[in-house]
């Protein structure tokens, strides 16, 4: 089989397989699917109904790791004629890790772990939710700044915690015995959790008590959360400009032209072209056609 005959043959399981995937009823199926593997999992967690319909539920299994190896074959076909843009797409990727090692022989041998990958399939949801879809990459993207929010956070922590060990160990050594400790309920209040109580704690202790827990708080629950939620809007607002930027330039629609192709074909023509004025001039011999005048060669 040449190559041109190849590239057509697989631009043409391209095409049609990409009419499959890219269709309303496909995404339809595709997605109930997952629901129903949610589904026999859920049912799964049930003793009773494990032991009633084992056999049943076993099958059930196997049949929709059947259907999600279809599926994430047709979509590899679908990238036939580019197959660099299969791997492209992270969902692609992510769909073909979950189905694919279910197949290995680790997985099959160790429950907790097929478990897993069964439940990791209940993810895949998101790919035909677009919101969820836009939350997902949002939640990615925020965390190299929640990164850095967690360091400020410790060290606003580590902070407060030691002057608060030093203040307040002696008279509360159940709150501020440690480092830990004022740590862990320097942490709960930062969600205002108990707030009332360690202020009212801290001024029986002494009035000036109320400057630490009014910083504190300003600082933990006020500046810093609302730091978090900036990175994560902004990160949101990344994630949507990025869907909607794929939304109108997919790699592959139906109908739209490859440029490249074309380009290689019409240099194809033109060489037949020249190739052809090239054998008629040489049988025209150097007068001329029917000894005409002279030839282009003679110009």
């Amino acid at each position: 089989m040449s190559e041109r005959t190849s590239s057509h043959l697989r631009r043409a399981v391209a095409s049609r397989t990409r009419r499959i995937t890219e269709s309303a009823a496909f995404t339809a199926t595709v997605f109930c699917l997952i629901l129903g593997n949610a589904v026999l999992l859920g049912v799964e967690t049930y003793t009773g109904a494990v032991d009633q319909w084992h056999d049943t539920l076993k099958a059930a299994e196997h049949v929709f790791l059947a259907a999600f190896t279809a599926e994430i074959l047709l979509r590899a076909a679908a990238c036939a004629d580019r197959p660099g843009d299969f791997f492209r797409d992270p969902w692609n990727v992510f769909d073909l890790a979950v189905v694919g090692l279910a197949f290995m022989p680790f997985a099959r041998e160790n429950a907790t772990v097929l478990r897993l990958l069964r439940l990791a399939r209940v993810v895949r949801a998101a790919r035909f939710l677009p919101q969820l879809r836009i939350v997902i990459v949002a939640v990615g993207k925020s965390l190299p700044g929640t990164a850095s929010f967690v360091l400020v956070g410790a060290l606003l922590l580590y902070v407060y915690a030691m002057i608060g060990w030093v203040f307040f160990a002696a008279e509360d050594p159940e709150h501020y015995g440690s480092l830990g400790r004022a740590a862990l309920t320097l942490f709960l209040l930062i969600t205002l959790d108990g707030l009332g109580d360690a202020v009212r704690a801290g001024l029986e202790i002494s009035r000036w008590t109320i400057l630490y827990f009014a910083s504190f708080v300003l600082l933990g629950s006020f500046l810093l959360v609302n730091l978090l939620i900036g990175v994560v809007i902004n990160s949101l607002q990344e994630a949507r400009e990025m869907e909607a930027e794929g939304e109108a330039g997919p790699l592959h629609r139906e109908g739209t032209p490859d440029t490249g192709h074309d380009l290689r074909e019409q240099i194809a023509a033109a060489r037949r072209a020249l190739d052809t004025i090239e054998a008629e001039l040489a049988r025209a011999g150097p007068t001329g056609p029917r000894g005409e005048g002279p030839s282009v060669h003679s110009w």
